[in-house]
Formats: C-alpha cells, structure tokens, sequence
C-alpha cells in the first residue's frame, strides 16, 4: 500500500524494493468487530513492530519497511494517534521497554489501494520457517503511565513465555 493516491498500481515486488514506488509493505486486516477489536489490535502491532525506527525493521532497511499504519476512517486515524501518543508517553519513562528513551516514528496514513503480495510472498513463513528475523515479541507488557492519582494502572500480560 502507498500513502500516495497516485501511486503506481500492483507493483511487482522488485519495484518496490527500489523505493521508488512509495510502497510500504502491509498486512490487511479485516475485524469482524471492530469497534471492539480496533485499538487492541493496533497495540499488538507495536509488541511485534519497532515504531522507534522510521524506514527500517532489524535488518532490513528502505521505504517499503517503513512504519507505518494506515487507516480507513477518522475513528481510526484518532484511536492510532491515541495509542500512539500513549506509547509515546510511556518510553519518556519506562525502564523495561526495548524502546525506552525512543521517539516513535510510525506514521499513519489514509489507506489507499492494498495489493497483494506476488505469490512467492503469500503465506511467507510457512513456506519459509525461519526466513524472517525482523518481527518478533518485543513486549511482554504494555508499558502503563501513571493514573490520575499517581497509581499505576493495571499491567495487562499479553503473553506468556
């Protein structure tokens, strides 16, 4: 998917590794629910995703592994900024984020056309098990600010490891 309306249509993979077609490699999701599901699946992005780097994932760098987030309507744009402000928030002081000390870099967009990827990327880590590096847990926690009343809020464990 590309920030830009005029972006090239379906690009093959090649191109977009060039950096030339404004392509950012992307995951469509489709909730079934998501009023419900929205904000928590955008939090779950950043236990996975670095947001602290801006064309760059580990080892791979370019603008096709930008950070980016792109969104369908005003309610998302709003809920992304908002989880993204807390995120935000949280790194000025928190001691066990792999992120601590960061400023995020992750944009977010209006979605414009997705494309899927060529069939050899389809269903890439089952095809290639180990062939991917860069997309990890980073995060066990959420990293919480402190509440109204100076308290902690409750820490939410997302996994178990």
């Amino acid at each position: 998917m590309s920030p830009e309306k005029d972006h090239p249509k379906n690009p093959s993979y090649n191109a977009v590794c060039t950096g030339k077609t404004g392509h950012v490699e992307v995951l469509n999701v489709e909730l079934n629910d998501p009023e419900t599901h929205f904000r928590e699946l955008i939090k779950f992005f950043f236990f996975f995703h670095d947001p602290t780097t801006k064309d760059k994932q580990g080892n791979d760098a370019g603008t096709q592994y930008a950070s980016a987030i792109f969104v369908r309507d005003e309610e998302q744009k709003r809920i992304v900024n908002e989880v993204i402000d807390e995120l935000q928030q949280s790194l000025k002081h928190a001691k066990k984020s792999p992120y601590s000390g960061s400023k995020m870099a992750t944009a977010v967009h209006d979605a414009t056309t997705f494309f899927d990827a060529e069939e050899a990327h389809q269903e890439y880590l089952t095809k290639n098990p180990s062939g991917y590096c860069n997309h990890y847990m980073r995060m066990q926690e959420w990293p919480q600010n402190d509440g109204e009343n100076g308290d902690k809020k409750e820490k939410k464990k997302w996994f178990n490891r």
